[in-house]
């Protein structure tokens, strides 16, 4: 989570059976969006999965595309 501007800007999960992570939804409040602060909760995420040794379903369309387009995270999707 981080705080923006009053509100907050998170990454919510759930996590599964299989040591297996759920990144299913991403938020930043308006006054926040546009600020790369979904990638900096985004790559915090996968790190944490990694570090943790978990794979990761990227059910969020924004957890989708980060790990799409940074290769190394690939390893990490289920």
């Amino acid at each position: 989570m981080a705080d923006i501007q009053g509100a907050t800007a998170f990454i919510s999960y759930r996590e599964l059976p299989g040591r297996v992570i759920d990144l299913d939804h991403t938020y930043v409040p308006p006054a926040g969006r546009g600020g790369g602060i979904a990638s900096q909760l985004t790559a915090h995420a996968l790190r944490y999965a990694r570090e943790g040794g978990f794979k990761v379903v990227p059910s969020c369309r924004f957890v989708a595309a980060y790990i799409k387009r940074h290769a190394e995270f690939h390893d990490l999707r289920v």
